[in-house]
């Protein structure tokens, strides 16, 4: 017999919420809170200072910057810690805007912080394709390759799909846009922590990271550059040797450090974990 029943009823019925939005930002894992909880309150020095604060607020940052590069396989001197990934790609295409007009190549399915700026060069009279996906959701590179051109200054490509969750063969993508000697850019927030992002085996010249994506703090990510001389989009002061001005934000690159330490631990048992899910 089914009866009307009032919400009181149900105080002491068991709950669970079950939280599924983890491509939109990820919980802190407890390491990561207790180092940045740790700076917070005693790395308070500015890493630009010459003091025994600043010092020791510097060796923090350079620290996590090795802990960066140790996940991607990149030289600690090749990141450049930023607020986030929309910052990375908006200074990647930034960049591109102070060599005039040229030609772009990116896809349909990119994230606002490259189709935002794609947009803005295109007004300032720059061409840009954007490659279609097939009914999977992946680019073909055949049809990167018939893209490009002599006027192609850059492809920028979205590894992993924030709201489908696909992965570009990005391999592949890499193979023919090297073939040609044009610069490529990818925006790895998404695969980063959950998929080997591996820059040692991949001929990837630019590419964006968050930290919130992978159990790390909002607000702070990197842009690894590879031999690239690129121009600040935040200028000011010498931090980040000249590529990003401002005083860094400590704890929250400790904190990114951390993840990124975590993920290279634990990244094979993460691969096998989101298989099976």
């Amino acid at each position: 017999m089914v009866t009307a029943c009032s919400v009181a009823d149900h105080a002491y019925l068991p709950f669970v919420r079950i939280y599924l939005d983890h491509n939109a930002t990820t919980p802190l894992r407890d390491e990561v809170v207790r180092d940045m909880t740790d700076v917070l309150r005693d790395g308070y020095g500015n890493p630009s200072s010459g003091h025994a604060e600043g010092a020791a607020a510097r060796a923090e940052v350079e620290r996590a910057r090795a802990r960066v590069a140790a996940l991607l396989r990149v030289g600690p001197e090749e990141v450049i810690f930023t607020a986030g990934a929309t910052e990375s790609n908006n200074a990647v295409l930034r960049s591109l805007a102070g060599g005039g007009p040229g030609h772009l190549v990116t896809t349909r399915v990119e994230h606002p912080s490259i189709v935002a700026p794609a947009e803005a060069l295109e007004a300032e009279g720059w061409r840009v394709t954007r490659v279609a996906v097939d009914a999977e959701g992946r680019v073909d590179p055949a049809t990167v390759a018939d893209a490009l051109d002599d006027a192609t200054r850059l492809v920028s490509i979205l590894w992993a799909n924030n709201e489908t969750g696909v992965i570009q063969p990005l391999e592949e993508l890499a193979e023919v846009v090297k073939a040609r000697g044009v610069l490529l850019h990818v925006d790895a927030t998404q695969a980063l922590g959950k998929h080997p992002v591996h820059l040692d085996q991949l001929p990837v010249d630019l590419l964006s990271a968050s930290a919130h994506k992978m159990n790390g703090p909002k607000g702070v990510g990197c842009l690894v550059v590879r031999g690239e001389d690129l121009a600040p989009l935040v200028r000011g002061g010498p931090q980040e040797r000249g590529r990003r001005g401002g005083t860094e934000n400590v704890a929250g690159i400790v904190g990114f450090g951390t993840a990124c330490e975590l993920a290279r631990s634990e990244l094979s048992q993460r691969v096998a974990h989101f298989g099976s899910l």
